[in-house]
């Protein structure tokens, strides 16, 4: 094991602290279970702007309307759908 310093800022310090003492657990023991989280989130490679895709655009299951007019109906807020509702009356 190797042995390190870090600097906090005092604000920091302070919540890693009650969060050690309402988890009964050491600092270190914190500070190395954030390491390993955020090593865990960015995996080798995972993290470098080149490997970047967008995801995969999935079908919602709204049948007969256009990507186009799913992405208006999902966007609109509930002010234009109820407008939109007294217009079609």
């Amino acid at each position: 094991m190797v042995r390190t310093q870090i600097q906090l800022p005092d604000e920091v310090h302070v919540r890693a602290k009650k969060i050690c003492e309402a988890r009964e657990i050491s600092f270190a023991e914190l500070t190395r279970r954030g390491i390993e989280y955020i090593l865990g989130v960015y995996a080798e490679g995972a993290g470098h702007p080149d490997n970047w895709q967008p995801p995969t655009p999935r079908r919602l299951g709204w049948k007969g309307l256009s990507d186009e007019q799913i992405k208006t109906q999902a966007q609109a807020t509930t002010t234009e759908v109820a407008l939109s509702a007294r217009t079609r009356k």
